[in-house]
């Protein structure tokens, strides 16, 4: 099927609905785009709003946000939304915007008055159109809308629907709509701002445009609107503001708007103006698109493009096109097609000069031919200037080619006149930049000259196209110039020989990485290293910087070192080989050799940085070492034969480099260099090995250290090695050996400083290495043995070798505390007791005197203390060892004991007491009293049955835990010990505590009865604790826990205790009678009284208890119980008695639930004259109305009171007591809830009065029902009116009705309501889906009156299921479902169709399939009237679809004159099909004109055709369609077969085929038709030639008809040899005249530099000798491009 040749893209970009935008929401009013990047939508998802927004470069994933506004636009270049407040209230007026992607408030602003209209007219500034006035806000700083105009009294009452101003922002346009005498009148306000005026203008939609006329140096402003009022459609281009200086005016422009016949209503809605393209779009109501041209006003294309409307748009500026959202969500755009616009406006609307004019101003394809054709035409005709106009403005360049250029070279140049060829390249010079090839010519001339300047100037100003010709033919006279050229023309390899050879090295690496080139860098720095040694190294230097390096490095380095450069190439490889890659390792070795052979200063310096770890380490090494670089060769050398050779230089090595170098060898390969270094020279050596050894001591193991040291027996290494680590080290066998090689070295204090401190020897075998050493000072053994308490051998060490003065020397001076063992030693050895005595004297108490006792008590020896302790007793010592001593040598010498027990403070009782408890348990106990040594004291009572002293102790002591120990039951002596308490020691005290303190304990420790034994005896015997208020309460607690038999005697005996604590605790131990009787005895009535109802649970004892006592309170009490027990009579009562109403809630409670309302009446009636509570007044009037005395209720209620009336009459009501919840509402004037109770009363007049008083639709509902359940339709038809009015409350009315078969009566109340001021669509809808069930013949009548207030898609399924086709199909019609329509009325054709009604729906519809099945219908139903639906359907339908579906079925000849009416569309099947049918009905006239008038056929087809055809006239029009299509041969032999000669001579003419017409000839002069033969010879004179004519007339004899033609040709040859001699003497005479003329023109300029027609004298013609000498060959084809 052919494409239809169409001047736009059509393009469909998105449907809302499917990213889930609800149809509903697609309307002006929620709907905003304000370009091509964003859409805004406003809905409304349950209760919650948001703002959806489309990036409609990523439609998939819309922006949701919950925004609440009634008016949001997005900012036509950023993520920056403005929004609105709601309307109706005061936010409305506030303006607020928003950075989405920064989540940030940019400015907000309250207007003084409601914002009806917004725009971003800028990416900066929004226009905000009130009632009144239109401002405009900036978003920049803190600007507030600035006001620009009043509004005009012409747009007053309209809907303001786009505000618009050109691009300087001062021509500002307001645009409004209004509906007027049933159509929409459009108004706008055109207000400048520079006059301050405004001009009020008829129109619908309008734009500003800037578009600069051909010749004016500056754009103008143009205004372009539509308008369509009764005459018709206008649009209007004018050109407004000042005209710019210099600038041509813009004529005026107005031209017709067409509107389709179907289209009477339509109206312009939007404009757009394409600056790309100047074309203005213009969309209609009906979803038409208009396009025109902007500089003549022309249409260029007008088609629908949607069925429903656009109503809004926005310029698409990727495309220069319009782009649109339609009502159905579609977001729609259309476009400039640019490769067939030209070519549409050629061939469909025939207007060459529009193709022409657009193709040159938006450089577009399609009009080549006729280009080229008026180029030719100009340049045959010598209008070279326009000529060169024309081939400069072509489109893509297709005149601006070499043969272009030839031509003008060719053109000689008349005297007085610029030259052709300089008037082309002027005019392309003025245009624009100039292309390669005329580049090319132009600089060669100029370059010949020296104007080196002009080539320059058109450089910098990119007027020439660069290119490596025009950088060779540049660089023979400026080789700068020439390297500018190269650049610009992106020659590489030229640029980079141009920067070597201007010396621009450091250019080439950085260019060649920007153009991705790749130069033979190697050559190029050999060259430099030749001339320019220093810029050889740098760049160099350039082509390794980076990552991968530009060049072999092997091969740098090569080229350094043949030009001996060992430096340079130095500093090159440290820079070039800083990454330390493995790959470069050969390098690296390579740079430390020639460093190490040449400069081994800097081979150090290089290791040193440890910038290279790849080389080769081994040979790095070794010529390190011949370098005499010994540090470097010991950190290379890995074999130890090699270290070992070099480390023993230690003089030649840093100490520290090499300590620090052992940390890098092996265990085993440091132990060998030590040994190396030991045995090559230990003295120079020693010290270096000892700081080696100190520091990897761990990882060399100490045992191997020390047994290298002692390998070489070097006591003083070994001294030095250990004492560096001995301080850290917590190895035996160190700080052994550290002491062995002091003692060997004699560094004595060294050993008592480590004996003295180090805790890590082996005290043992260090001893006995001391007592072996037998050193001079004994002060190291001394130390050990006082350390690690080995005192006894120390003594017997020194006293057997007659060393006693260490002896003292220890115990006085270094450790005096070990005296009692030193005195314990020398009494084992026999010791005599004058040393010791003086020993002890000497040390003067520096020791522990329970040592020294112990030693000299374990020996017996006791009493040789005696005079040196009363001595240091006489001194005023207080150690309780001294007196612990002195206590047991009395005691055992019986020496007056117990009073030294008693009277001396300063003894350890517990001490003295245990040495006593087997001498005396007498002395024992009194030692542990005066001590407080309670458990010494009671295990020795017990042990020897003290109890008395026990008991006596216990009491004083005051003790509860040591009571809790003695009273505990596993004691075997416990009662014994109570006998004791209780009859001796409670008897002799007077202490009240020591009292209290016992009793506690007996409590702690639960012994009840006990207790009670001891409390009787305290407090009922006579005694000074008789009337103790405590005792007695625990006396009778006692007796309530232990024995409760006692109590009531003890109530009874006693009278000073706390009575209702103990009345409580009794209480709790279910003693009752007790209780009360403490209550009753204390008179604690109210308490009393407690107890008989609660724990005694008697109410008659309590009544009796009450009636004595008679106090209100006690009254309370009972009534309170009685209430609880159900007895509400008797509780009221007592609360009567009791006149207490504080209990009022619950004897209301208690006596609803009994249902004894009579005696409630009492109680509340005293309870309100004691408490005015609403509650109580409340209950009161529920309880007469309970009892039926309606009287004393209204009477009440008249009256003043604190009642909830409101709420009893709510309770009244559900309990059904209707007259008084009547009563009660009536009161309060609650007329909702009285409606409702007059309903119940069967009131129904009341209940409507009191419902119109309520006027609550709740209430109109429930009577409204109650009505209807009762058949008193008038009244519900009255509240029923009230009803509908709320759409929430219309379907359960309706369904109330229906649901109990009240059809008739539901109908009449909707039609009643219909009037109504408040009606909504709701209604209108609802009578409408009643009268589809139940009267559909009333339907069609309320459609066609309310169609536009009914909710038609709930009424299209109402008719639908109805099976009421007419209506559905007006239906469809009326909301624009025009598919749904035409299919409707095609399934339903008896009932639905009407033919004008069909043909107006059928061409709106928008799926073209319904076209063809409603041909189908036509054939099938109504085939006569086929033709003028086919006419109606024309403008959409595809014409080849159509006419395959009428062959097919073979119906082509009913539908013949559609065909004839669509024919000017030049369809090719169109074409073919009519043809058929003229071949058909032999009509060869109408097939010729068919043929000559639409050619879009297949020719060869048709002619082959026709060929076979009987009539001649057929077979005649096959041979022109043969020669239409260049086959002249078929057609000259078709002619020749049917004898149509003159055919035959025309077409052989018309072929300029030699040989066709040579054989014609032969074929007339076979048949002998001289005639024709003459007749040939003149119609084919231009193609037969004169010879070959002479010899065919010689052979036939026919000279007389072949006469004509010989004498025309020698008149021809004669004229043009005369020409020629006219042509030769000219150029003769003009060589002449020329040849005393100088080559170079004088002329300071080139002429061309200053264009065509400014005022410069023309130069002179020049010979062609001239022009070779200046690069031009005129004479010959174009040399410098093949095949151009």
């Amino acid at each position: 099927m052919t494409q239809q040749l169409l001047p736009i893209k059509f393009q469909e970009h998105l449907q809302l609905t499917n990213v889930g935008i609800n149809a509903a929401n697609i309307t002006f009013a929620t709907l905003t785009m304000e370009s091509d990047k964003y859409i805004c939508v406003r809905e409304k998802v349950g209760e919650t709003s948001q703002v959806v927004i489309l990036d409609m470069a990523d439609t998939a994933n819309p922006i949701r946000r919950p925004i609440t506004a009634e008016s949001a636009i997005m900012n036509p270049a950023s993520k920056v939304i403005a929004l609105k407040g709601k309307a109706g209230i005061e936010t409305q007026k506030t303006l607020q915007i928003f950075n989405i992607e920064m989540k940030s408030k940019m400015k907000a602003h309250t207007m003084s008055e409601d914002v009806f209209f917004w725009k971003w007219i800028s990416p900066n500034t929004l226009a905000l159109v009130t009632e009144t006035s239109i401002y405009h806000w900036s978003m920049e700083g803190d600007s507030i809308p600035q006001k620009m105009f009043d509004r005009h009294s012409s747009l007053n009452g309209c809907q303001i629907i786009n505000y618009r101003t050109d691009p300087k922002q001062n021509w500002l346009l307001l645009v409004g709509i209004s509906a007027q005498q049933s159509r929409v009148v459009g108004a706008m306000q055109l207000y400048s701002v520079e006059r301050k005026c405004s001009q009020p203008i008829e129109g619908h939609a309008a734009s500003f445009a800037t578009f600069k006329m051909e010749g004016n140096p500056e754009p103008s402003t143009l205004f372009c609107f539509a308008v369509r009022t009764l005459q018709g459609g206008k649009l209007h281009i004018i050109e407004v503001g000042q005209n710019p200086a210099g600038n041509q005016p813009f004529p005026k422009k107005s031209v017709d708007v067409f509107f389709p016949p179907e289209a009477q209503n339509d109206f312009p809605v939007a404009m757009q103006v394409s600056t790309k393209y100047d074309v203005i779009y213009l969309i209609t109501k009906y979803g038409y698109i208009h396009m025109y041209d902007i500089e003549s006003g022309t249409c260029i294309y007008m088609n629908r493009i949607s069925s429903d409307t656009i109503f809004v748009t926005a310029p698409h500026e990727s495309t220069g096109g319009i782009i649109g959202v339609n009502r159905r969500g579609q977001v729609l755009s259309v476009s400039v097609d640019e490769e067939s616009i030209i070519r549409y406006i050629n061939t469909v609307l025939h207007n060459a000069d529009l193709a022409l004019r657009l193709a040159t101003r938006n450089n577009l394809a399609g009009a080549e031919d006729l280009f080229v054709s008026k180029f030719q035409m100009l340049f045959q005709n010598g209008q070279y200037a326009e000529a060169a106009k024309v081939a400069a403005n072509a489109p893509k360049g297709i005149l601006r080619t070499p043969a272009t250029i030839q031509m003008f070279q060719q053109v000689p140049t008349q005297p007085g006149q610029n030259s052709p060829l300089l008037q082309y390249f002027g005019i392309l010079l003025d245009q624009g930049q100039l292309n390669r090839y005329e580049s090319l010519e132009l600089c060669k001339p100029v370059l010949l000259q020296g104007r080196k300047q002009l080539l320059e100037k058109w450089l910098k100003e990119e007027k020439l196209e660069c290119s490596e010709e025009l950088g060779d033919l540049v660089k023979q006279a400026d080789p700068t110039l020439a390297l500018s050229v190269y650049l610009r023309a992106n020659v590489p390899a030229k640029v980079i020989q141009s920067f070597a050879e201007t010396g621009q090295f450091q250019k080439i690496v950085l260019y060649a990485k920007k153009v991705s080139y790749t130069p033979d860098y190697v050559f190029l720095l050999r060259q430099v290293m030749r001339t320019n040694p220093d810029q050889g190294a740098a760049f160099a230097g350039m082509l390794v910087a980076d990552e991968e390096p530009l060049a072999d490095i092997n091969q740098i380095v090569d080229i350094f070192m043949e030009q001996n450069m060992v430096q340079q190439c130095t500093a090159f490889l440290l820079d070039a080989l800083k990454n330390n890659r493995p790959t470069e390792g050969h390098l690296q070795t390579r740079l430390l050799e020639m460093n190490l052979m040449s400069a081994p200063q800097v081979a150090d310096a290089i290791l040193g940085n440890n910038m290279f770890t790849h080389y080769d380490r081994a040979h790095v090494a070794q010529l390190c070492e011949k370098a005499g670089l010994l540090q470097r060769a010991l950190e290379h050398y890995t074999d130890l034969y090699d270290i070992k050779r070099a480390v023993v230089h230690t003089h030649l090595l840093p100490a520290d480099w090499l300590v620090n170098f052992f940390g890098t060898l092996s265990v085993e390969d440091s132990l060998e260099c030590l040994k190396a270094m030991l045995t090559a020279n230990i003295r120079q050596n020693l010290q270096i090995c000892v700081q080696i050894a100190t520091k990897y001591h761990e990882q060399l193991t100490t045992k191997a250290l020390i047994d290298l040291f002692e390998s070489f027996k070097s006591y003083e290494g070994l001294f030095y090695f250990l004492g560096s680590i001995v301080n850290f080290s917590q190895d035996q066998e160190v700080h052994f050996k550290y002491i062995q090689a002091a003692c060997k070295t004699g560094q004595i204090k060294e050993v008592e400083r480590i004996c003295r401190e180090s805790n890590c020897y082996n005290a043992e075998r260090v001893k006995n290495f001391l007592k072996e050493a037998k050193l001079t000072d004994q002060l190291p053994l001394i130390i050990v043995c006082d350390r690690f308490d080995f005192v006894h051998d120390l003594v017997l060490y020194l006293y057997r070798n007659s060393l006693q003065k260490y002896i003292e020397i220890y115990v006085q001076k270094v450790n005096p505390s070990r005296l009692p063992v030193v005195v314990g030693g020398l009494l084992d050895v026999d010791c005599s007791e004058d040393i010791i005595k003086n020993l002890i004297l000497v040390v003067r108490g520096q020791f522990s005197t329970d040592e020294l006792v112990e030693e000299v008590e374990k020996r017996n020896r006791l009493k040789l203390l005696l005079p040196w302790l009363e001595s240091r007793v006489h001194e005023g010592c207080v150690e309780p060892a001294t007196h612990n001593a002195l206590a047991k040598i009395y005691i055992d010498s019986n020496n007056n004991a117990e009073r030294f027990l008693k009277e001396n403070q300063w003894y350890d009782s517990r001490v003295v007491g245990r040495y006593c408890e087997k001498r005396d348990p007498h002395l024992a106990c009194v030692a542990y009293e005066r001590g407080q040594c309670d458990r010494e004291l009671i295990a020795v009572c017990n042990e020897n049955s003290l109890f008395k002293s026990e008991a006596r102790y216990l009491v004083r002591r005051r003790d509860g835990e040591l009571w809790a120990e003695v009273l505990q039951e596993s004691n075997p002596y416990r009662r014994q010990l109570i006998d004791q308490v209780v009859q001796t020691a409670l008897s002799e005290t007077q202490d009240p505590e020591d009292i209290s303190v016992t009793v506690k304990a007996f409590m702690t420790a639960d012994l009840p009865n006990e207790l009670i034994e001891l409390l009787e005896k305290i407090v009922l015997d006579s005694s000074v604790f008789s009337e103790h208020r405590n005792l007695q309460n625990l006396l009778i607690l006692t007796a309530i826990k232990a024995d409760a038999t006692r109590v009531m005697d003890y109530i009874n005996r006693l009278d000073n205790y706390d009575a209702p604590d103990i009345a409580n605790i009794a209480i709790n131990n279910h003693l009752y009678e007790e209780a009360f009787a403490i209550f009753k005895k204390f008179d604690v009535n109210t308490s009393a009284i407690q107890v008989l109802i609660e724990q005694v649970n008697n109410l008659d004892r309590a009544y009796e208890f009450a009636e004595r006592c008679n106090e209100p309170a006690v009254w309370s009490q009972l009534a309170k119980a009685q209430l609880n027990q159900g007895l509400v009579k008797e509780a009221i009562d007592s609360y009567i008695k009791a006149d207490d109403p504080s209990a009022y809630i619950d004897v209301v409670e208690t006596a609803s639930k009994n249902n004894s309302w009579e005696d409630l009446v009492r109680y509340l009636q005293m309870a309100r004259k004691k408490a005015r509570e609403s509650y109580i007044e409340s209950e009161l009037i529920y309880s007469y109305a309970k009892t039926g005395r309606l009287a004393d209720l209204e009477e009440f209620i008249s009256g003043p009171n604190h009642a909830d009336i409101q709420k009893i009459g709510d309770r009244c009501f559900d309990d059904k007591m209707y007259d008084a919840a009547k009563l009660l509402y009536n009161n309060v004037s609650n007329f909702a809830r009285l409606a409702i109770t007059l309903v119940h009363l069967k009131e129904f007049q009341g209940a409507v009065d009191s419902a119109r008083k309520a006027n609550s639709t709740r209430t109109w509902k429930e009577v409204c029902f109650a009505c209807v359940d009762a058949e008193e339709f008038r009244l519900a038809q009255m509240c029923g009116m009230h009803i509908v009015v709320h759409a929430d409350e219309l379907q359960d009315l309706i369904n109330y009705y229906q649901d109990r078969g009240y059809f008739e009566e539901l109908i009449g109340l909707l039609e009643a309501a219909l009037g109504l001021e408040r009606a909504h669509m709701g209604m209108f809808t609802e009578l409408a889906i009643l009268y589809s069930k139940y009267k559909p013949a009333r339907m069609r009548e309320h459609l066609e009156l309310f169609w536009s207030r009914v909710n038609i898609p709930k009424v299209l399924r109402a008719a639908e299921q109805a099976h009421l086709w007419a209506e559905l199909v007006f239906l469809f019609d009326k909301y624009e479902e025009y598919d749904n329509a035409v299919l409707a009325m095609m399934m339903h054709p008896t009932e639905a169709w009407r033919e004008g009604h069909f043909k107006d729906i059928i061409t709106k519809v928008a799926n073209i399939e319904l076209y063809y099945k409603a041909i189908q219908f036509y054939l099938d139903f109504k085939p006569l009237l086929l033709n003028d639906l086919l006419l109606v359907l024309a403008p959409r339908m595809d014409h080849t679809r159509a006419v395959a579906f009428f062959s097919k079925t073979g119906h082509l000849q009913l539908v013949k004159s559609y065909l004839r009416s669509v024919q000017n569309l030049n369809n090719k099947a169109i074409n073919e099909a009519l043809n058929s049918l003229l071949i058909e009905e032999e009509d060869f006239q109408g097939l010729r004109t068919s043929i000559d008038a639409f050619d879009n056929f297949d020719n060869i087809g048709l002619a082959q055709r026709l060929e076979k055809h009987e009539l001649t006239e057929f077979r005649r029009i096959a041979a022109y369609l043969y020669k239409g299509n260049n086959r002249w041969k078929q057609s000259v032999e078709l002619c020749k077969k049917d004898r149509l000669f003159r055919d035959a001579m025309e077409y052989t003419s018309e072929s300029r085929n030699q040989e066709l017409a040579e054989e014609l000839l032969a074929w007339f002069l076979d048949r002998k038709a001289y005639d024709c033969f003459s007749a040939c010879l003149y119609h084919c004179y231009d193609l037969l030639r004169p010879d070959v004519i002479l010899e065919l007339a010689w052979k036939h004899n026919i000279m007389d008809f072949a006469m004509p033609f010989l004498i025309q040709v020698t008149r021809e040859l004669t004229t043009k040899v005369e020409k020629l001699e006219q042509s030769d003497a000219q150029r003769q005479s003009e060589a002449a005249e020329e040849t005393n003329k100088p080559i170079m023109m004088p002329e300071p300029q080139l002429m061309l530099t200053a264009g065509p027609g400014m005022g410069i004298p023309p130069q002179q013609y020049m010979p062609q000798q001239t022009y070779a000498q200046v690069g031009y060959a005129p004479q010959m084809a174009y040399q410098g491009y093949p095949g151009m």
